[in-house]
């Protein structure tokens, strides 16, 4: 079957004028008992039963259509958000899958959604524009002191030159919102502020983690970040995770994000140990020729192909892989 977001067409946006009215708040119990049933008097007590069944049946009835209604208007909203996004973009949605990825982890129009590593904004660009006016986007970056010990051949300059870019990301990301977009605020990873404490509805690591478990021994910044994300959600708030996957049966050493790849019962682990319990895991983004090993780096595949020159072989044979296997987990913040 193919996901909801696809209902973009006639149908969709007909379904979705039509779910407009009434809207889910007015469609309370009583309302749709009112208009929808027409009950008389019954005297006797095993007609009254049949009655409130027949009640019951036709309201259970009447909430799922207004349900798979607002479903199909989510869908055009996010198709809307995908279609927008200029044609190079759009280009890798077959290897990354962002419509069908949002649409796992349950994000939604007017969600409050904190986005690790924005960055140029792949991400957010759709985010923005889906969440609407009553959502609100929060770039959480990395930390000052991870970029020197991450990036390679960094130096100071270059480490400047990323900071002071981060300094301009919230106005930067209200350009891309537009009027219509949802609002913009950011954090650095690590050091949320109190007042930012339960707000989000979802957080989103779409292949960010690694880096902060690069750092993890030096700075602490895995176990800390994953601390800080359980405190800035609401309780029942999601935790997204889309990461380049290492095989179970490689070796830990390698698989500790240096090379790009986690394991992902690492990353089980590490989320469960914080107190978020794993909801679902999805093959979205799978990909089994990516069958990476001891000695290979993500960024060998593309868009990187970091390791071969344009033009030969080795380049031919890596591009035929496509890009990196990745797990996607949903976790939840208990109630």
């Amino acid at each position: 079957m193919k996901p909801r977001y696809l209902l973009a067409g006639a149908a969709g946006i007909a379904l979705l004028a039509a779910c407009q009215t009434p809207t889910a708040e007015d469609m309370t119990d009583e309302t749709v008992v009112e208009e929808t049933i027409e009950v008389e008097t019954v005297m006797d007590a095993e007609e009254d039963v049949e009655v409130e069944a027949a009640v019951e049946a036709e309201m259970a009835e009447a909430a799922e259509t207004v349900d798979d209604a607002m479903n199909v208007s989510d869908s055009v909203a996010l198709a809307a958000a995908l279609a927008m996004q200029p044609e190079e973009v759009q280009a890798r949605y077959d290897a990354r899958n962002p419509g069908a990825t949002l649409e796992f982890f349950g994000i939604e129009p007017g969600m409050t959604v904190v986005e690790a590593l924005p960055g140029r904004g792949w991400y957010s660009k759709i985010l923005l524009p889906y969440l609407g006016p009553e959502g609100k986007l929060i770039g959480a970056h990395y930390p000052d002191e991870m970029w020197i010990r991450i990036l390679p051949g960094a130096d100071e300059e270059r480490v400047a030159g990323i900071l002071a870019q981060l300094e301009g990301w919230v106005e930067t990301a209200e350009g891309w919102a537009g009027e219509k977009g949802a609002k913009v605020d950011d954090y650095k990873l690590t050091t949320l502020p109190e007042d930012k404490a339960e707000k989000a509805d979802a957080a989103l690591f779409i292949r960010a983690l690694h880096n902060l478990n690069r750092t993890e021994e030096e700075l602490g910044t895995y176990t800390a970040t994953i601390a800080e994300t359980y405190r800035i959600l609401k309780p029942g708030g999601v935790v997204g995770v889309v990461q380049h996957r290492a095989s179970e049966d490689t070796p830990d050493a390698w698989a500790d994000g240096n090379a790009g790849y986690l394991k992902t019962s690492f990353v089980v682990d590490s989320f469960e140990a914080a107190g978020f319990v794993l909801e679902e895991s999805s093959e979205i983004n799978s990909n089994p020729a990516d069958d990476a090993g001891e000695g290979d780096i993500v960024w060998r595949l593309a868009p990187s192909f970091a390791t071969t020159e344009e033009g030969t072989p080795e380049r031919e044979a890596i591009a035929k892989i496509g890009e990196s296997d990745r797990m996607t987990l949903r976790f939840r913040k208990p109630e």
